[in-house]
């Protein structure tokens, strides 16, 4: 147990620590003080520690060793068993290695591709696009399917949708009629750089493909996987009555701590909720925009009660630093935190990480969580500003079912080039690899709950009251509330506090 807690502290600081490291600094009557010495003593190029780390000759051993490595042990027992640590399965912290050049363009979406082809490669026997015009002889030919990028939507004078796909052999014009109501239905929703399957027949001259269906990556169909030690699918009940018989996660986002329309007593109320045992919940989660931040949009200055973006966090520390011990936070950023405006995000810097408890867990955006089995998609959300502007009959008071066309194409946000700025990483953490048990978003400021084959959707709204900007654009946010998710059953409860 002391070597995992050791294994912890240095996670906690942002270092990754070698198993003979971490055995040597075991060793000693004195562990806590070590590792302290050791995270003094390391710089920003140090990504794992290892014993070459380990300047033990200069650190003064105490005569008697002090007992916080002991304390935080004796802490931790005295947890709920059912509480363990945070399994953080995907992230894109301390991974970036982006600069913005060409090549990362062109190898970050061939990723997407890859990854998303070989998902509707399951479902359908596709072609490479070079060869639809090498088996051109003069007649249609029917049944043909092809995977690729989408990299052209619009419509033609008679009313037909043509898209232009691409993979990486070429790229073809498909045509959707309007008479073929189910295909254009989702033909009307398809969006730039997403990638789809589609199957048709190749018009004479071979050029052109009338389209006959099209495949998105979707989730399975009988997505109904059983949650590790419970014998219920999660797909087998609708929502529950979110009892919390077996634990409970409260999900929240968009709090905005800074702006002077933070909404702080309600906010201070539901953490004196948090400690009463009204349920039992075991994780917070907080999925973006913690502070209002400082020069986000024109004029903001006018807005802020905390001017300074610092001392907006130092507030979020002493509020959060209320919540009881034996409830888990796990912090994701957003468009208004102090990182990168660039997604994917990394965790919030140390200088920040440092004013809170030392058992807060910080993530980047998106990353993907697991907590007693259950897998958590922790998503911002900024990249619904382009898919409620793009998609037929999306909307801000609706934010759940902008979620659900995300798992339909299994990516976050497809779209580039719009609101969302979007980094060239080795990989695209976008990409909806593992399916969750929940995917969980903020960043519209209005409640938003559903299931989709299985899977739970929430956007849990904000803790700010209207702005005015969102006066100008007649968005109306519903502030003050934190949605309760059963890990047994994925069921939902609702909570206001104003």
């Amino acid at each position: 147990m002391q070597e995992s807690l050791i294994v912890e502290e240095f996670a906690n600081a942002g270092y990754q620590v070698s198993p003979d490291a971490v055995a040597l600094i075991g060793s000693y009557s004195a562990p806590d003080t070590i590792v302290s010495k050791v995270l003094q003593s390391l710089d920003d190029s140090v990504l794992v520690v290892g014993r070459e780390h380990l300047n033990l000759d200069c650190v003064k051993i105490p005569e008697k060793p002090t007992d916080k490595l002991a304390e935080k042990l004796a802490e931790k027992l005295s947890k709920p068993a059912d509480a363990p640590a945070v399994n953080i399965l995907s992230d894109i912290s301390n991974e970036s290695t982006c600069v913005g050049e060409y090549s990362e363009f062109v190898r970050y979406f061939r990723d997407r591709y890859t990854r998303l082809s070989g998902i509707i490669r399951g479902r359908i026997t596709a072609r490479p696009i070079e060869s639809l015009r090498a088996r051109h002889s003069g007649r249609e030919y029917d049944s043909v399917s092809i995977i690729g990028m989408v990299s052209d939507v619009r419509t033609t004078s008679n009313g037909n949708k043509l898209l232009e796909i691409e993979d990486p052999t070429g790229s073809f014009p498909v045509l959707v009629r309007p008479s073929d109501r189910d295909i254009w239905a989702i033909a009307s929703g398809i969006v730039h750089d997403e990638v789809i399957g589609v199957t048709g027949s190749i018009t004479r001259d071979g050029h052109l493909m009338i389209v006959k269906s099209i495949v998105l990556p979707d989730l399975p169909n009988r997505y109904n996987q059983t949650l590790p030690g419970r014998g219920q699918g999660i797909n087998g009940s609708e929502h529950g009555n979110g009892d919390g018989a077996a634990g409970c996660a409260a999900l929240i986002s968009d709090v905005h701590i800074g702006s002077d329309t933070f909404l702080g007593d309600a906010f201070s109320d539901f953490i004196d909720w948090l400690g009463d045992g009204s349920l039992p919940v075991q994780y917070l989660i907080i999925a973006g925009d913690l502070v209002d931040g400082v020069g986000i949009y024109p004029g903001q200055e006018s807005e802020l009660e905390i001017p300074d973006v610092y001392d907006q966090y130092r507030s979020a520390a002493e509020y959060l630093g209320r919540v009881p011990k034996n409830i888990r936070i796990i912090i994701a950023p957003g468009n208004h935190d102090a990182v990168r405006l660039a997604e994917p995000q990394p965790a919030l810097p140390e200088k920040i990480r440092s004013m809170f408890s030392d058992d807060v867990i910080f993530t980047g955006n998106p990353a993907l969580v697991e907590i007693r089995g259950v897998r958590i998609l922790i998503y911002h959300g900024r990249s619904m500003d382009d898919l409620i502007a793009t998609i037929p009959k999306m909307s801000y008071q609706r934010p759940e079912l902008v979620m659900i066309e995300m798992l339909r194409r299994r990516h976050l946000a497809p779209m580039y080039g719009g609101r969302v700025s979007i980094a060239p990483e080795n990989s695209d953490h976008f990409v909806i690899d593992r399916v969750p048990h929940i995917l969980h978003c903020g960043h519209v400021h209005t409640i938003g709950i559903d299931r989709y084959k299985g899977v739970t959707v929430v956007n849990s709204g904000t803790w700010q009251s209207q702005t005015d900007f969102q006066k100008r654009m007649n968005l109306d946010p519903v502030p003050a509330h934190a949605t309760i998710v059963d890990l047994a059953t994925l069921g939902t409860k609702m909570v206001k506090f104003a």
